[in-house]
């Protein structure tokens, strides 16, 4: 039977943070990006993304639905470190486009807002490789009945490292 033991260095809020970074890291649509996710704090989150020219649209810069997905994640993982047992879904997303992403890194940082029970409302930002923002959004995601416990990529971070 596979151990469920937690890793001693980690506990509480810093379990739940490294947990949802894995959750990222394991969604099948993540494996098209160049993209990390890092739990900063509570109510804080940051996605490090490469853009290329296969994000392009034809007119050479990327498409929006790299900005959304971006946003999207930041506000969403931001949001969902004050929830520990459910996974929350996205209900609404507003976004406005303030530059091109040309190529290099991107970074969208995400800040949760309010909300503490059942709907959230969270806040991302990307900043292009020079740090100028290009591109802004604001979420509201609520609870689902999926529990995170149940969900692979989850519950693998609640097991040592081989």
């Amino acid at each position: 039977m596979p151990s469920t033991a937690t890793p001693p260095e980690l506990s509480g809020a810093e379990l739940h943070w490294r947990s949802l970074e894995r959750l990222y890291e394991s969604a099948p649509v993540n494996r098209l990006f160049d993209s990390e996710l890092t739990v900063v704090d509570r109510g804080q989150s940051r996605i490090v993304f490469t853009v290329d020219e296969s994000c392009y649209h034809a007119a050479g810069a990327a498409h929006g639905t790299i900005y959304f997905k971006m946003l999207d994640d930041a506000a969403f993982y931001a949001a969902n470190t004050l929830v520990t047992d459910r996974f929350l879904l996205t209900t609404s997303f507003n976004l406005h486009f303030t530059g091109p992403i040309k190529q290099g890194q991107v970074i969208a940082e995400g800040r949760w807002i309010s909300g503490k029970r059942r709907v959230f409302v969270a806040e991302s930002r990307l900043l292009a490789p020079d740090g100028e923002e290009i591109g802004r959004g604001t979420g509201t995601f609520m609870r689902s009945r999926i529990a995170l416990s149940s969900l692979k990529g989850y519950s693998e971070a609640l097991k040592p490292r081989a």
